[in-house]
């Protein structure tokens, strides 16, 4: 079936193969990863996104919602790329501190329309990421300690399912479903809008102190300190930094949700060390969140992994402070624990993480570094060996990885059987399918 047809059926662009704009409209935000896909539709609206989905499954291929790719993994190839950037529209209801956002909603965004009210979303370290792809994925926030998983604080989910039908799931109208989408990825139904809970944000507090390498030691034991018996209100990340043409670094990434002032007590340690290069530390406003740690806002070429670490014990400590960063320009830990470790009898498919910290290692994707950013992450990971769990978030699998990393057994076959009775052709393809 010709994809000429999806022109005529949907209101938004329909670019194919050899039209101009095509090759830029396919590419994922991490631009390491190539997506050979069939064509790409960008929705102007939930019509289109059923109109797509029903064109796929008459025409046998897969559709891929891609609001903007920072967790593409590739392996689409044939594929219709459904773009929902434009989906983005973002309503706030401050009494009952619920946002209704589409499915292109960025996070900068809902912050900043949250914030004005005096509230928050449970989002990431970056204004740029898409709030559905990182939600369906569990969502690890910086406020994720006080309140838990993003995917946990959704209400309602608005679908568009395998045979293009458009629906509103919740608990109590479609249990199995809305347990699925809340964690366990978007391989179930593409997703044009969702409903969530906010929170109180009386205050915030946080940023980034940087110091020479040197000083490498003495930050991981503050590190160490700090995060033993952290409140709930403060998450508290560890870096290493090795920067092109710069000196090695370290830094503590921090943030605060609550009274300022015991935002300021809780970080008043860092003080101790003595020679920062840098020192944000401030009170913040909600949309200004994404400052703390200043990621890449622009579409960038990069390579991760991600672990989660069962303690800081000594292989830990001798991995991550000796050898060198390079050729990675990050091995970054973050605090996890409180209300991700709890066990939620209404949580999503994601459920509690037990393990207390999360390694991610970073490095640029260029060309001729992809081998040695890939060895020095290998070479990390077998040296930390019993110190990681093998488990680990949906939304840090990598390329090569599957599903299966994320989920334990009993929970990877429940995402199945739904899989199976939703999409029993496939028609709806996530980044990582639960089904191989």
């Amino acid at each position: 079936m010709s994809f000429e047809v999806l022109r005529d059926a949907v209101r938004g662009r329909v670019l194919l193969p050899g039209d101009e704009a095509f090759d830029g409209a396919a590419r994922p935000w991490n631009v390491t990863v190539t997506q050979p896909v069939a064509a790409v539709v960008e929705a102007a609206d939930a019509a289109d996104v059923a109109a797509v989905v029903t064109h796929a499954a008459r025409a046998g291929v897969p559709a891929v919602a891609q609001p903007t790719g920072h967790a593409a993994a590739g392996g689409i190839s044939e594929a219709i790329l459904l773009r929902t950037g434009r989906l983005d529209g973002i309503e706030i209801d401050a009494g009952q501190r619920i946002a209704k956002v589409g499915a292109g909603a960025q996070w900068g965004a809902v912050q900043a329309a949250a914030g004005a009210h005096g509230l928050t979303a449970l989002a990431g370290s970056n204004p740029v990421v898409g709030v559905t792809g990182y939600t369906l994925g569990g969502g690890l926030s910086w406020f994720g300690r006080k309140y838990g998983w993003a995917s946990d604080a959704v209400r309602a989910f608005d679908i568009v399912d395998a045979t293009g039908a458009a629906a509103r799931v919740t608990a109590e109208d479609d249990p199995e479903l809305f347990w699925a989408l809340r964690g366990g990825g978007g391989d179930f139904a593409v997703v044009t809008g969702m409903e969530f809970d906010l929170f109180p944000a009386p205050g915030l507090f946080g940023g980034r102190v940087m110091w020479p390498g040197a000083r490498t030691a003495e930050v991981f034991e503050l590190f160490q300190r700090l995060t033993s018996d952290a409140p709930a209100e403060l998450s508290v990340w560890f870096h290493r930094f090795q920067f092109p043409d710069a000196p090695p670094m370290v830094a503590l990434d921090a943030a605060y949700l609550g009274d300022l002032e015991a935002g300021r007590e809780s970080l008043a340690a860092l003080d101790a060390i003595g020679g920062a290069i840098t020192d944000t530390r401030g009170a913040l406003a909600a949309a200004d969140l994404g400052a703390i740690t200043a990621e890449p806002t622009d579409p960038s070429p990069s390579l991760s992994r991600a672990e989660l670490l069962t303690a800081l014990d000594d292989a830990v400590v001798k991995t991550v402070l000796e050898g060198p960063v390079a050729p990675l320009v990050d091995i970054q830990i973050r605090h996890l624990g409180g209300a991700l470790a709890v066990t939620r009898p209404d949580g999503g498919a994601c459920g509690p993480v037990a393990e207390p910290y999360l390694l991610y290692l970073l490095g640029l994707g260029l060309p001729h570094l992809v081998d040695a950013v890939e060895g020095r992450r290998r070479e990390i990971v077998d040296a930390l060996g019993g110190s990681i769990s093998g488990r680990k978030p949906y939304t840090f699998l990598t390329p090569e990885e599957t599903a299966a990393s994320a989920f334990d057994a009993a929970t990877l076959a429940r995402l199945g059987e739904i899989k199976r009775a939703r999409d029993p052709q496939g028609v709806i393809r996530a980044n990582y399918p639960v089904l191989g």
